[in-house]
């Protein structure tokens, strides 16, 4: 009973948090929360063998679920040569700095993406993201470098280029091209 009320409790005190990082895993709300309760049914399982940090087990599980849940995703769609019917473009894509990263971040590749949610998002450090991961700091610095790098050359980002104080806005694009 006081192994349930523990779990209760961490539920109720870190399923908020921990959704937001499964939805910015996932990048779909329905999935973010199946991921969190398959994580969630897991931890609770191996809840008595949690000793230290239960908060870093469930972000680990949904981690590892979410890697290999993208690995057996059975992909129906199939492309067709012409679309069915053209729409109407999305009017406020263009002027969303957060709409830009998200596209960009979506085409990174899951590992680079859990990375700089670990790391940015979450504000973990190497170490604990490479403990986290099961990687070494090494890998997750340079895993972090590249996914940095390819957004920093993503053509929807490069409107969004950071320039030097005192530079012109132009060169940043100059900049941003030189570190490829």
């Amino acid at each position: 009973m006081v192994e349930r009320a523990e779990f209760e409790g961490f539920v109720e005190a870190r399923s908020s948090r921990l959704l937001r990082t499964a939805y910015l895993l996932t990048r779909d709300w329905g999935l973010a929360e199946d991921l969190l309760q398959t994580s969630l049914a897991k931890a609770w399982f191996a809840w008595s063998r949690i000793d230290t940090n239960p908060e870093a087990y469930v972000r680990r599980t949904m981690v590892t679920t979410y890697t290999s849940w993208w690995r057996r995703k059975w992909r129906a769609e199939v492309p067709a040569g012409e679309l069915p019917d053209s729409g109407r473009p999305d009017e406020t894509a263009a002027s969303d700095d957060r709409t830009a990263l998200w596209h960009s971040l979506g085409r990174l590749t899951p590992r680079q993406r859990a990375m700089l949610v670990l790391r940015f998002y979450e504000d973990l450090s190497e170490a604990q993201t490479a403990n986290l991961l099961s990687c070494s700091v090494g890998t997750v610095k340079s895993t972090t470098s590249r996914a940095l790098a390819q957004l920093r050359l993503d053509p929807g980002l490069l409107d969004y280029a950071p320039t030097r104080p005192g530079a012109d806005p132009d060169e940043s694009v100059e900049i941003l091209s030189e570190r490829g």
